[in-house]
């Protein structure tokens, strides 16, 4: 998988992939956190592709069992791969989330190479759907280019066409956004890239990202064609203010803390879980 605009170019030096072998040690961390008696979500695809090399490796293997027969762990797998068969001969489902990263065809040829398309990854989420398991999907990063729009429009028209809504737990929306390094990156490794194209701002977190006026007309737009869709999908909004969530949703969770309080609610609602005291 070549994403030109991953930020883990920037903060991963080493090139080679990096599988850790210690799974007993993250075992036993993750039955300590079982004792605390509330919710966790936890994803594993903020460094890596949750199912790239899961068929290989299957570690999900022997993390699916235990979070889904926890009462308060919550397991978010992460991809823009469709390596799901083996997930499918699993015999649970409960506390498990398979979500996909979403983009236009265009992105996904142009700056997403050797992943799989963009109808794939949907008819993988609704075989997923089919079998029991709870899907989701990010539409970060969102990159603006002219048309962008219509592109979307046929994302959704798309879902709408293999996805049951009640069996979404959420949608993310983040815009295009990189450490200035990755600039270098980009110029260095992906020279036929279109990202560096738009203008970008750096926001107080030192990243670039597109003027804020863009990113909330962006997110408006984007929630208006979910909106037609269903307006019970879970969306939110990715590393975003108060004023960006207010101006673009018509609300905002309050903070980090109260956007956690919205995402564990989605899972106590789509999972049915009790009352942890």
């Amino acid at each position: 998988m070549i994403c030109n605009y991953c930020i883990l170019q920037t903060y991963f030096k080493e090139k080679n992939l990096i599988f850790y072998s210690n799974i007993e040690s993250l075992l036993e961390s993750l039955n300590y956190l079982i004792s605390l008696k509330r919710i966790f979500r936890i994803g594993t695809g903020e460094f890596t592709d949750s199912l790239a090399l899961d068929p290989l490796l299957r570690l999900n293997e022997r993390l699916i069992p235990l979070f889904s027969k926890s009462s308060n762990l919550i397991l978010e797998l992460k991809t823009k791969a469709i390596n799901i068969d083996h997930l499918l001969d699993l015999p649970y489902r409960d506390k498990i989330v398979i979500s996909w990263s979403l983009a236009s065809h265009r992105i996904i040829t142009e700056e997403e190479r050797a992943t799989a398309s963009l109808l794939d990854r949907i008819k993988a989420a609704e075989r997923c759907q089919r079998e029991g398991y709870v899907v989701g999907f990010h539409f970060d990063p969102i990159i603006e280019y002219k048309g962008w729009e219509e592109d979307y429009k046929r994302i959704i028209d798309a879902l709408a066409d293999h996805i049951d809504p009640k069996g979404v737990i959420w949608i993310s929306l983040g815009t295009l956004r990189f450490m200035p390094e990755l600039k270098w990156i980009l110029l260095e490794r992906h020279r036929n890239s279109r990202i560096l194209k738009g203008e970008f701002i750096r926001g107080m977190d030192g990243k670039l990202r597109y003027f804020k006026p863009l990113r909330i007309d962006i997110y408006a737009k984007a929630k208006a064609m979910l909106d037609e869709w269903s307006d019970d999908l879970g969306l939110y909004l990715c590393m975003e203010t108060e004023e960006v969530w207010n101006r673009s949703f018509g609300w905002s969770p309050g903070g980090r803390r109260g956007l956690c309080q919205y995402l564990d609610q989605r899972a106590i609602k789509l999972f049915h879980i009790k009352d942890l005291d």
